[in-house]
Order: structure tokens, then C-alpha cells, then sequence
């Protein structure tokens, strides 16, 4: 794209208003206009929930950007500063068949709904879909790896998420502009082999999403051709973007971006020209955001296995420095975006994210604080980290703790692989501990070790294990984001991104603590496998001796951990990803934690048959027994370099331990944060809450509608998990030291 390399980011340092000061007491409190759209969404909401999760399905119409008329939350008198809806009634979820057509029609099915039949036909008869491609192109071996739990979560079956259009561009250049400037990129693109042909055709495919997001503007009474004139126009243009976007796709992250020091720009400039005062700035960021709130997608239930709690993971970053680590880009509108969970309540979405610096202003971070303790709706991203890493201060976060140049790179999402199964592959000669299955092959002539587990023998094999599983999921992998670029393209997010953006694939780890303890016990330890007589296989582990647990700040067993993602990676990287796409890997669960360890039998750490694993790079339920600040310790040590897709980190503490006054707890929280990331540490939710309060929670839900908690890399409303990811949340770590 001929438009400036990094022309919004150029456009936002050259023209915004940093802040350094304490804004708190100028914040505004939501207008009338804004209670009024609130009380409506909370009534829907709750008509929802009560409707078992989700209120209305549209089983007739495919959606696309223009499948769908005006909608508007109350009337369009109303509901008139920040307008648009995926279709005509809030809360309603739709059809995309391009992911799958099994996929749509099970989520209907589910919900008492039925696909219109000449819609089904159609594509039943004329489309190959993203799901129907992937399975025609599996092998035996991906198969039987997903079939048994080893690679699992993976977007064979759902939009594959984890792009981030640039929606602000939409605001500062306007379609029109934008539309000439990809028409001019698909003219330089030659014709003299296969990836040019396919280049020029995603050209034109993003050319054509660009002119049906204007049509979609239209519809509301806008013409987005041109840049916004003013800060209202800047926000609809971008949320138009947005919402587009959702209404193309359904993938698994569809975050939001960094919009707050853009957006500030516009408010200031009319701000200063008298045109809006500080209750229309802030009635404009809260209608932003509650619209946010209010994006569905059509998901089976078995989603919610792997993805529990409904999300949509539209992550909204403020904050964060520019390049010099010296100059913020906190601006009031910063500010402005945490202010709405105070205006309109804690929740999940947007996925406000913090991105932290020790540089920030200290009125910003203690604010920032103070917000995460009440509603524990923030996480935290090192920008530090992020910024090194990217070169760039316009930098954002993608699903939970992903990193991205924004408008400048794309990710492959790439799910997760269960080591701790594969640890149980590499003792059981590559079979399945629970069905026998052989999905691994046997790579050692001693298929199962004999007597007390030897420590070098063990990881011997289970490097050797990690090689091949590293290989088949690039394969895998390679699989997915083939058909997916083929057969449900993702146009209008590729649209607003440069033409030749940089490609990267995220792998990721589940079970990390699992297996770190597990080689710690057999390293320190006498470990000594129980198999079944007759099978052969582990059944359970006897251990004789005691050894050091993840989470406590012991080299021992915290450098085993790191050992095991710097060997994954460098695993991965063996074998080409597509596109030529750089391989990268996150220690990330989200809620599929709990299934994992369902599907995962007992470990040499004593975790039995069942139980879930730890969350993200969390040390194992209540094994981080020497206090919070040890605990963070162990995780900041986990090498960023070896993952930089994110190191998801989920902390709960008690309100009294962090102390015994509001301002005392914020000033503590602030000092923590400042700490663990000045370790190297690159992500961590806050959960400031009793146990007590998620055990009365679970028991009368009524009680607790907006209740939200911090997982793995996201928030979910509380009463929205199944019982099983509750009792799991319950059966945490809950600090009461630091």
C-alpha cells in the first residue's frame, strides 16, 4: 500500500495530547442517553442468559457486511451516537457456512433452529467450505493427534481469528482513498507465477469487502467514502470498520486494536473549537464500548469447551509509551476508556488491556489500579516488551496476550498442543495412556522405560517426542490456514492492513506447570510409573522423596520450564510455515484447560487422571506456596524470546492482602506490576477477590449478573462458565500474602 508506513501511528504522535496528570476527578459520569441505551442492553442481556446463552439466531440469512438492515439497540432517536448492529435486533447471532457447514447447522441445531432450505442446499451443492477443505486435506496421523486430545483447539472448525484490521484507517483516509490506494498495489503485482495470481486475486477480493463496508455505512445514513471530519465521525468510522468485520467473520479473536490516543486527537481538536464538552467525550466512548459489549457470534456448544464464557475477545489497549520509552501515549481518552467500567459496569468485552510501562504516569497507572481491584475487568501487557519486539510504539494485542504492529503484521492462530500427554506419549512408547491408541510412533527400541524414572533417559525421550509433534502440528497448521485463505478468506481485515503484510504463525503450550513438576519429581525425586498389567500402560506414579514445584522462585525447576518452551520452539522452527510465516508460541490455555486435563491421564506430579492443568504459565493449583511475589517470580523467568505470542498469567489475590486501605492497595498493585514486568514479564490478569464471593456466585447466580473475572488471557462474566471451568476458577491459588 502506497499510503506512509506507519501513517496513523505518524499521525497520532505528530498531533496528540499526552497526559501526565490526574484526571480522575474531570472523568464524566454517563449521560442520561447512555443509562438509557444500559438499561436496555442489561434487559437483553439478561433475556439471554435466561435463554440459556443466546437470545435470538437468524437461521435464514448468511451474514456478510450488507446481509442485514439498520439496527439500533432502543430507537434510532436514541440510539444515535455511536449506531450499528449485526442485524436488525440486538443480541441476534448469525449463519457464516464458509467456516462449516456442519458447524452452523449443529449450532443451530442446538438452539431449536433450523437452516432455511434453499440456503442449506446451496451450499451443501455449490461450496467447499473451510472445514470441508482442512479434513480433505489431514492426514491419518493429524487426525488421530486431534482425535486424541494431543492437538487440540484447533480453527478446523471455527474462524481462525487473530487478525486485527487497522479500523482506524477507515476514519483517517476513508474508504474511497483506501479502495484507489489497494488498486494501485494490485496494479504493481505481476502475473508470472502462482503466488502473484493469488496475490492479485486478495487484492481484488479486499478491494470488493472496502466497497461492501461503504454500502454497510450507507445503510445508516453515512457516507464513509471520505476521512471523518470530527470526533464522532472518527468513531463511527472505525467501529463501522469494526463491524464489519464481525459480520464477515466469525474468528475465534476479533480484537479491537489501540484506538484511545487516535480517537483523543479528534476530541481535542473539537473539544478546543467548542463542538463537544467533556460529558459528550465521554458519552461517546462509552457508546463505543457499549456496542462492544453487545457483539454474538453462532458457536456450537462444544465451543464452549475450549472457549468457555462466550467470547469475543475484541481487545481494547490503552496506554503505552512511544518508541523513546521516555514520551506516553496516555491521553485523556485513555482514561476515558477505563472510566467505562465505572459508567456502565464491570465486563468481559471489550478486553480492556493495559498496556504498562514503569514509565507511564503515575496518576495514569495508580488509576489504572484502582479500576482493575474494583472490577477485575484489565489485564496487563508489558509495552516495553511489545515495543522491542515490533519496532514500533503502535503496537496492539490480538485475543488474549498476542502482540502485533498494527496494520502492519497478521497472525495465523495455531491453538495449542498438550505436553503433558505428550510427556505420558514419550513413557508409553508414543501410545495413548487412556485408550491405548497408537497415535505416536515408537521411536525408542525400549518402548517403556523399566524401575525409577532416570531424568536424562526421560528427557532424551521426550525431546525426542516434542520433534515429532513440533512437526506434524506446522503441518497441521499449514493444513488449516491454506484451506482457510482459499475457501473463507478474510477480505476486508486484509483490507486494512498493508498488502504485503508480515505473516506470523502462533503455536502454543498448554500444561506447562504440569510438566515442569513432573521432570522436577523425576529429577529430584524417585518416580516410578504404575502401569496396567494388562495394557502396559501408565496408570499412575509412586514418588518417594520431595521435590520443588513451579511457583515458588526455585531455579531448580523454574529453569526445567524454560528449558521446555526454548526446546519447542526451536522444534517448530524446524519445519517451514506457511506463507513463510515466523513461528511463534504462546504458554496460553483459555478455558480449555479444564478439558485438556480431562483428556489427560495421571502425571509424574501426582495430578491425577482428570484434573485440570494450571491456567496459561500459572504454577498448578496451590503448589505456589511461598507467597505472590514468588509465584510471579517463577512465571517472569519463562524466556519472552521463546514465546512471543504471550505468557498468559492469571493472579487472584484477597483485597486485605494487598493491603488494608483503598489507597494502600493501589499503591501496592502498582508496585507489583512495576516489579514483575521490570523481571522480563509480559503478561498478567488481576483478580482482586475472595473466594467466598465466586462459591455464593456460583450458588445463586441472580445475585451476581455482571460479576467478572480474569481467566486465561481474557474476562468472562462468572455465572456464564460451565460448572466444571467454575469449580476449576474456585480451586485456584488465592493469595493471601504477597
Amino acid at each position: 500500500m502506497t499510503l506512509a508506513v506507519d501513517a496513523v501511528d505518524a499521525f497520532v504522535r505528530a498531533r496528540g495530547t499526552p497526559r501526565a496528570d490526574d484526571c480522575a476527578t474531570t472523568l464524566a459520569k454517563p449521560t442520561g442517553k447512555t443509562l438509557e441505551l444500559l438499561a436496555e442492553a442489561r434487559r437483553l442481556l439478561e433475556l439471554e442468559r435466561r435463554a440459556g446463552g443466546a437470545l435470538a439466531v437468524d437461521a435464514e440469512t448468511p451474514s456478510r457486511a450488507t446481509s442485514h438492515g439498520a439496527g439500533y439497540v432502543l430507537s434510532k432517536e436514541v440510539d444515535d451516537v455511536v449506531v450499528g448492529l449485526q442485524t436488525t435486533r440486538a443480541l441476534t447471532r448469525t449463519m457464516k457456512p464458509l467456516g462449516g457447514l456442519r458447524v452452523v447447522e449443529k449450532a443451530l441445531g442446538e438452539r431449536g433452529a433450523t437452516m432455511k432450505e434453499d440456503a442449506k442446499k446451496f451450499f451443501d451443492d455449490w461450496v467447499t467450505t473451510h472445514n470441508d477443505a482442512v479434513f480433505d486435506l489431514y492426514t491419518d496421523e493429524m487426525r488421530s493427534a486431534r482425535k486424541a486430545h494431543l492437538l487440540l483447539g484447533l480453527p478446523d472448525a471455527y474462524g481462525r481469528g487473530r487478525l486485527i484490521g487497522d479500523y482506524r484507517r477507515v476514519a483517517l483516509f476513508g474508504v474511497d482513498r483506501l479502495i484507489a490506494e489497494k488498486q494501485i498495489d494490485k496494479d504493481a503485482i505481476a502475473t508470472s507465477d502462482e503466488e502473484d495470481l493469488r496475490a492479485r486475486f486478495e487484492v481484488s477480493e479486499q478491494i470488493r469487502a472496502l466497497e461492501r463496508l461503504k454500502a454497510m455505512a450507507k445503510m445508516y445514513g453515512f457516507d464513509i467514502g471520505a476521512a471523518a471530519r470530527d470526533c464522532k465521525e472518527a468513531v463511527q468510522w472505525t467501529y463501522f470498520a469494526y463491524l464489519a468485520c464481525v459480520k464477515e467473520h466469525d474468528g475465534a479473536a476479533i480484537s479491537l486494536g489501540r484506538v484511545d490516543a487516535f480517537f483523543d486527537v479528534y476530541i481535542e481538536r473539537d473539544m478546543k473549537a467548542g463542538f463537544i464538552d467533556e460529558s459528550g467525550a465521554q458519552e461517546l466512548i462509552d457508546n463505543f464500548v457499549l456496542k462492544l459489549r453487545l457483539v454474538r457470534h453462532l458457536r456450537p456448544e462444544a465451543y464452549d469447551d475450549i472457549f468457555a464464557g462466550d467470547p469475543i475477545w475484541a481487545t481494547c489497549c490503552v496506554g503505552g509509551m512511544q518508541m523513546n520509552g521516555t514520551d506516553t501515549l496516555v491521553t485523556k481518552t485513555s482514561w476515558r476508556f477505563l472510566q467505562t467500567l465505572r459508567n456502565m459496569g464491570a465486563a468481559p468485552e471489550p478486553n480492556m488491556t493495559v498496556l504498562w510501562s514503569e514509565s507511564l504516569p503515575k496518576p495514569f497507572k495508580e488509576f489504572a489500579a484502582a479500576i482493575s481491584i474494583e472490577s477485575s475487568s484489565i489485564q496487563f501487557i508489558s509495552d516495553d516488551l511489545l515495543r522491542e519486539k515490533f519496532q514500533s510504539s503502535d503496537v496492539g494485542i490480538s485475543c488474549c496476550v498476542s502482540g502485533m504492529q498494527l496494520g502492519h503484521t497478521m497472525q495465523y492462530f495455531g491453538a495449542r498442543c498438550n505436553l503433558p500427554k505428550l510427556l505420558l506419549y514419550a513413557l508409553n512408547g508414543g501410545r495413548d495412556e487412556i485408550t491405548g491408541a497408537r497415535v505416536a510412533p515408537a521411536l525408542f527400541d525400549d518402548e517403556v522405560p523399566e524401575g525409577v524414572l532416570q531424568y536424562d533417559d526421560v528427557m532424551k525421550r521426550f525431546t525426542a517426542y516434542m520433534d515429532w509433534l513440533a512437526k506434524l502440528y506446522v503441518e497441521t497448521m499449514n493444513c488449516i490456514h491454506y484451506s482457510h485463505d482459499r475457501f473463507n478468506y478474510e477480505a476486508l481485515f486484509f483490507a486494512l492492513m498493508d498488502t504485503d503484510c508480515k505473516r506470523m504463525m502462533a503455536f502454543g503450550i498448554a500444561g506447562l506447570s504440569v510438566v515442569a513438576d513432573s521432570l522436577s519429581a523425576i529429577k529430584h525425586a524417585k518416580v516410578k510409573m504404575i502401569r496396567d498389567e494388562k495394557s502396559g500402560l501408565s496408570t499412575r506414579f509412586e514418588v518417594d522423596g520431595d521435590w520443588p514445584a513451579f511457583g515458588n522462585d526455585d531455579d531448580e525447576v523454574d529453569t526445567i520450564a524454560a528449558s521446555v518452551v526454548e526446546t519447542f520452539i526451536s522444534s517448530l522452527r524446524k519445519t517451514p510455515a506457511y506463507r513463510g510465516s515466523e513461528h511463534t508460541l504462546s504458554i496460553l490455555t483459555i478455558t480449555s484447560n479444564v478439558m485438556y486435563g480431562k483428556h489427560t491421564g495421571a502425571t509424574p506430579d501426582l495430578r491425577k487422571l482428570g484434573e485440570p492443568f494450571a491456567p496459561g504459565a500459572n504454577p498448578m493449583h496451590n503448589r505456589d506456596k511461598t507467597g505472590a511475589l514468588n509465584s510471579l517470580n517463577s512465571v517472569a523467568k519463562i524466556p519472552y524470546a521463546s514465546c512471543m505470542d504471550g505468557i498468559s498469567n492469571t493472579f487472584s489475590i484477597t483485597a486485605p492482602s494487598l493491603g488494608k486501605t483503598d489507597g494502600t492497595r493501589v499503591s501496592n498493585l502498582t508496585a507489583l506490576l512495576d516489579g514483575y514486568f521490570s523481571h522480563g514479564a509480559q503478561h498478567l490478569n488481576v483478580n482482586c477477590i475472595d473466594r467466598s464471593v465466586l462459591l455464593d456466585a456460583m450458588a445463586h447466580p441472580d445475585n451476581y449478573p455482571t460479576l467478572t473475572i480474569r481467566v486465561s488471557g481474557y474476562a468472562v462474566n462468572f455465572i456464564k462458565l460451565s460448572r466444571a471451568h467454575q469449580e476449576e476458577v474456585i480451586a485456584r491459588t488465592f493469595h493471601a500474602s504477597l
